[in-house]
């Protein structure tokens, strides 16, 4: 061994994988940083003196006398107001040829937040879209997944949240993202003039899978620089979850390690909730709020991914296609945000709670005329009415493209109900009624 302005220097590896490769080494710790032949590998396991590193770029043409540099510390991301309308690499390296951010380095991927130091969340958080503020509201300091099916369009889904949510930072971490979809996100921030309160950490479909496993943690060290420092509301968009626990496997699997359930490595569960735990409401103010995207293989919702990631978070947002309206909705039936209760009719109106359980409830009603209708039953006129007021509900409510307040919303599914159904069918308490039923008809 030979050292090199500080650094130590090795040149005999003892094994290759696919993935990593193996040498005696002294003096260096988990997660540390090394160079393998000029490839960038980090160490995942240490027994002994034996270092396992992980290669990102895989470890094909390199020789059993490489040379492999330490450089003595985990992955880092300087930290600055210079983040701000930037996209960034899966190392935190400015992409488009930007300069370097000055700033704070930072490690990335340290512990989640004292609980102590948490608050609970308290403040709403609006995206505009219907289908969540009115049924499954999201709160500061929340973290909360979309299930989708691969073809849902959930990388718009996420640019619109991005666009819309009242936060004053969102903070993208795309994983094998398209190219398509990269410059898809690149010019819907551009266009909408919304650059200067949004950083992304990219990673592409051309780019190895193993740097997937960076970016959460770029982008949530970037986001506790503006959540704890600069005590502000951010919101951290992760798309696509799965993509980055195929990533975990890839690794293990080329390690050798015994494959848990549907071939996800033991540390999922683990892995995972380092990510989602970074969620938090800090008392003065400053707050991470997390939605991510959890792609379904062919719908199951029992895969290892979707199955840890539901015993995490706070809840879920259901994707689908709505049959009647070829609308993608956000399921009212499929969906929950277990914290709505936090917010709804304390800090919206007073006739939130009510509105939302009496449409989901007449909702419903029509999903089981429906199944008498497809099993050739007749309809009563109730049943025709309820299939009516599901059709309009889908298209004004549940729909991803609408856009507008939570008062809106709410007179719309006023107007909604006094449309279809009478007072005593809705079953909404009296003075609401009085006070805002449409036209007091």
């Amino acid at each position: 061994m030979e050292t090199k302005a500080f650094q130590k220097v090795y040149t005999q590896l003892l094994g290759i994988t696919k993935a990593t490769c193996s040498l005696k080494a002294q003096g260096v710790a988990n997660e540390e940083l090394a160079m393998v032949d000029g490839k960038l590998a980090q160490v995942v396991k240490i027994y002994g003196d034996m270092v396992t590193l992980q290669v990102f770029g895989g470890t094909e043409g390199i020789p059993t006398n490489a040379e492999v540099v330490f450089y003595g510390h985990p992955p880092q991301l300087k930290v600055s107001d210079d983040l701000a309308g930037r996209f960034f690499n899966a190392y935190g390296q400015p992409l488009f040829g930007g300069t370097e951010v000055e700033g704070i380095s930072r490690e990335i991927g340290g512990p989640s937040v004292n609980p102590l130091k948490r608050k609970q969340p308290s403040e709403l958080i609006a995206t505009g879209i219907a289908g969540i503020d009115l049924n499954n509201t999201l709160v500061t300091g929340q973290k909360i997944p979309f299930f989708a099916d691969p073809d849902q369009p959930f990388n718009q889904v996420m640019a619109m949240v991005a666009l819309r949510a009242q936060a004053d930072k969102i903070i993208l971490g795309g994983m094998g993202l398209t190219n398509d979809d990269f410059l898809f996100f690149k010019n819907v921030f551009e266009n909408a003039g919304a650059l200067d309160r949004i950083v992304c950490f990219v990673n592409t479909t051309e780019q190895p899978p193993v740097e997937r496993l960076l970016v959460p943690d770029m982008a949530l060290t970037a986001a506790e620089y503006f959540a704890v420092e600069k005590q502000e509301k951010v919101l951290v968009l992760l798309t696509d979850m799965t993509l980055y626990a195929d990533a975990l496997s890839i690794v293990s699997n080329r390690m050798d390690q015994i494959p848990s359930k549907d071939s996800m490595p033991g540390s999922l569960y683990s892995d995972l909730a380092k990510i989602y735990e970074k969620a938090v409401q800090f008392p003065d103010g400053g707050s991470i709020t997390i939605i991510a995207v959890t792609t379904l293989s062919g719908g199951d919702i029992t895969h290892a991914i979707p199955d840890n990631t539901g015993y995490i978070t706070e809840g879920q947002l259901f994707l689908r296609t709505d049959s009647d309206t070829n609308k993608v909705i956000v399921d009212p039936f499929r969906s929950l945000s277990r914290l709505k209760q936090l917010v709804i009719g304390k800090k919206t109106r007073e006739d939130h709670p009510q509105v939302m359980n009496a449409s989901i409830r007449l909702y419903a009603d029509a999903a089981n005329a429906k199944t008498k209708l497809e099993n050739g039953f007749d309809l009563s006129d109730y049943d025709e009415r309820s299939l009516k007021f599901a059709h309009d509900y889908s298209i004004k409510l549940l729909a991803i493209d609408v856009n507008v307040e939570i008062d809106t919303m709410l007179n719309t599914a006023w107007e909604l109900l006094a449309k279809y159904f009478t007072k005593a069918e809705v079953g909404i308490r009296n003075e609401l009624v009085q006070k805002y039923w449409p036209n007091n008809q």
